[in-house]
């Protein structure tokens, strides 16, 4: 991306008096495939939600990140869990969804489509489709290719 290109963006989505920072850790040019899984793999996951892995270290041979699409079907909520060592990023492309949050899923949070939803690593939450009759659908990118190794189930009352 051109410098004049980044700085546009930049006061674009930043106002006109931020700063251009400079672009690090770029790797050097490689002739490795490009992957691209058309059909994303219907799994059971975890959170026991229809989950579809789209990029994984199983699908693409991805070494550091993961992309699925979720769907919480009309009234459907997730088993409770947290993700063990890693972060998950989430686009809810369709619906509205309460996410309970932390120690005993005592904190809540909404959310609606359009937005961007960060979860940290081991943050205990059950995300639950509001609607009775609509789904819910998401994309969600994690930093690990085999996240469903790292979902773990979480009791909210021990």
């Amino acid at each position: 991306m051109s410098q004049v290109l980044t700085a546009s963006l930049r006061m674009l989505l930043l106002g006109a008096g931020s700063a251009l920072l400079p672009i690090s850790g770029l790797a050097e040019p490689s002739d490795e495939a490009i992957v691209t899984v058309r059909t994303p793999v219907g799994i059971e996951a975890k959170q026991q939600l229809p989950y579809f892995v789209g990029i994984s270290a199983e699908t693409a041979g991805a070494k550091g990140l993961s992309m699925s699409l979720v769907i919480i079907p009309a009234g459907a909520a997730a088993r409770p869990h947290y993700h063990k060592g890693y972060e998950s990023a989430i686009y809810l492309l369709e619906g509205r969804v309460e996410t309970r949050y932390g120690a005993g899923l005592t904190k809540s949070v909404e959310h609606q489509a359009g937005d961007f939803i960060l979860i940290p690593p081991g943050v205990p939450h059950q995300p639950r489709n509001l609607s009775t009759t609509q789904r819910a659908v998401a994309i969600v990118a994690r930093n690990d290719p085999r996240e469903q190794d790292n979902v773990v189930p979480y009791d909210p009352e021990p």
